[in-house]
């Protein structure tokens, strides 16, 4: 029986380990019918109830979800970007009658109206009211897909902050509507385009337009990434696309590399503890996230105070420490090394005694730290 409710209790947490995806018909009004849409929540998402999440839509989800959800799935497990809820619309035998738009002024029209206001006014509603979600959304398309999604960031107030268009079959007028949109947006935008020298030659013509319009532009609330990749094919390109565009949304996020580390933070001439917290308030602004610092940017942060022997910014690290790891010894140990570094032993021993009480983090150990209390002790003889 103990050997049964083991199994039980394993089955249960490896389930809650891996990213759950829910398969929903969904009756709309709008549509007049019920379309299938594809929810991948994160990993630990039924555990986690304190938590929100952005959503990234994937339109084209028949073939689109899976190689959109996987990459999420394995970025977020890196902590290369915000564990997200992914949600795909399947298209398969709508697809023609959901994109269509005027002649006259290439914007929806009949079913394509009808398949916007699905999405706007029904879908994303039901998502925010169904499920923990922060106000920071994607939406993804390929082909004529990824011109019908420009039509969400054509309104007053665009739906969605992150627009990722795979070799988008542009309508004939969306060239000048992008350029006049993204040249005024007042709020932060995320553009993400990709074509590739194999794409469809009409396609490759009009994205290589639009490229060249949206790169002219000096708008600092567009964040305009563009790949023109060699070899892929129209169909080919969204398994190279995906990946790239979401580390370039997301590239905020990340933690801190070795060359952000050495182009950026060792460059600074204020305080790299400034640059730290500015890095978190970014994300925060951005996604709708309270992020806590990791421990890799804690390290890179030291390293750099380090390097630069900037001591005297180890006493606010110590201090954002405290309070993002208040149990443990990481604060502590910075504010000790403060103490010790400009010329106060007494208040750094002390500081390094105070590990006793508190738990071990990222290499620090409470013998390292008595070892250091030991040390000033004996060359100041407290």
């Amino acid at each position: 029986m103990k050997q049964l409710i083991c199994l039980f209790a394993l089955i249960a947490c490896m389930q809650s380990a891996i990213a759950q995806v829910i398969y929903e018909p969904f009756e709309s009004a709008k549509l007049g019918e019920t379309r299938e849409v594809k929810i991948q929540l994160p990993r630990g998402y039924d555990s986690n109830e304190d938590k929100a999440y952005p959503i990234i839509l994937v339109l084209d989800g028949d073939y689109l979800f899976e190689a959109v959800a996987g990459n999420v799935d394995y970025y977020s497990y890196w902590e290369d970007m915000p564990e997200s809820i992914v949600v795909g619309i399947n298209q398969v035998d709508s697809r023609s009658s959901d994109i269509i738009y005027s002649e006259q002024n290439s914007l929806p029209i009949e079913s394509g109206a009808a398949f916007f206001e699905f999405i706007g006014m029904e879908l994303l509603p039901y998502l925010d009211s169904t499920y923990r979600t922060v106000e920071f959304r994607v939406i993804v398309g390929h082909g004529e897909t990824a011109n019908f999604i420009n039509y969400f960031l054509l309104k007053p107030q665009p739906l969605f902050q992150a627009y990722v268009t795979i070799s988008p079959d542009l309508a004939p007028d969306m060239t000048n509507y992008l350029s006049e949109k993204l040249s005024k947006s007042e709020g932060k935008l995320f553009y993400y385009m990709a074509t590739s020298d194999n794409d469809i030659k009409h396609i490759k013509s009009g994205v290589t337009e639009l490229n060249n319009a949206i790169s002219t532009l000096e708008n600092k609330n567009l964040l305009y990434s563009f790949d023109n990749f060699e070899k892929s094919t129209h169909y080919e390109l969204p398994a190279h696309a995906i990946p790239n565009a979401l580390e370039d949304i997301f590239l905020v996020f990340k933690p801190i590399s070795k060359t952000e580390y050495k182009e950026t933070i060792l460059k600074l001439e204020g305080s790299p503890v400034e640059y730290l917290t500015e890095k978190y308030q970014t994300i925060e602004d951005l996604f709708g996230i309270q992020k806590q610092i990791l421990i890799n940017d804690f390290n890179a942060i030291e390293a750099a105070i380090d390097k630069t022997e900037k001591f005297e910014y180890l006493e606010d690290l110590g201090k954002i420490a405290r309070k993002e790891y208040p149990e443990t010894l990481l604060g502590n140990y910075y504010l000790a090394r403060f103490y010790e570094e400009t010329g106060e032993p007494k208040k750094a021993m002390k500081t390094y005694q105070s590990a006793f009480v508190l738990d071990e983090i990222a290499g620090i150990t409470k013998d390292e730290m008595l070892r250091r209390a030991d040390a000033i002790k004996a060359d100041f003889g407290y």
